[in-house]
C-alpha cells in the first residue's frame, strides 16, 4: 500500500490514496491553518471505520438486523513528546429492536476487536482500548482492559 503527501501550506498536507484526496492539518492554535484533521485524529477514524465494517459484516453473517450502528472514539495522550494515545475508549451504539441478541452483538465486536480489524491490532500493541456496546441507549457490555 503506497500513499502520496504533498505540502499545500505551512503544515498542511494532501493526501492522495488510490485517487481520494484530503488535507491533513494542525488547528491555528498549533501553527496550522485548520484545513482538516489531525494525523491522529485520522488514527482514531481508520479505527473507527475497520471496527465498523467488521461488525456490520459479521452481524449480516449471524443474520442480525439493526436499524442503525454509530460509534465513537476518544484517547487520551501523552504530555510528553511523542505525544502518543495512553487510552483509547471506543463506544457503539445500535439502535433496534428491544429483542436484539445480545450476546451476537458482544461477539461481533469481540471478534472484530480482537481478530479481524488491523487498526484495532496495530493501535493496540501500544494503547489499550477499551469498549462499551449500547442497545437503544442502554449500556450492555463494557470492556476495560488494564
Amino acid at each position: 500500500m503506497k500513499v502520496k503527501a504533498v505540502q499545500t501550506g505551512d503544515l498542511s498536507f494532501e493526501i492522495d490514496q488510490f485517487g481520494h484526496k484530503y488535507t491533513v492539518d494542525v488547528p491555528v492554535e498549533g501553527g496550522g491553518t485548520d484545513k482538516g484533521p489531525t494525523p491522529k485524529a485520522l488514527l482514531l477514524g481508520g479505527l473507527l471505520g475497520c471496527s465498523g465494517m467488521d461488525v456490520a459484516s459479521i452481524l449480516k453473517k449471524m443474520r442480525v438486523e439493526y436499524d442503525e450502528l454509530s460509534m465513537t472514539a476518544d484517547a487520551e495522550q501523552t504530555e510528553e513528546h511523542p505525544k502518543v494515545y495512553k487510552d483509547i475508549f471506543v463506544e457503539y451504539f445500535f439502535k433496534g429492536k428491544d429483542d436484539l441478541d445480545i450476546t451476537k452483538i458482544k461477539r461481533a465486536v469481540e471478534l472484530s476487536m480482537t481478530k479481524y480489524c488491523g487498526v484495532s491490532a496495530m493501535l493496540s500493541k501500544n494503547s489499550p482500548i477499551h469498549y462499551k456496546i449500547f442497545l437503544n441507549e442502554r449500556l450492555i457490555h463494557e470492556e476495560r482492559h488494564a
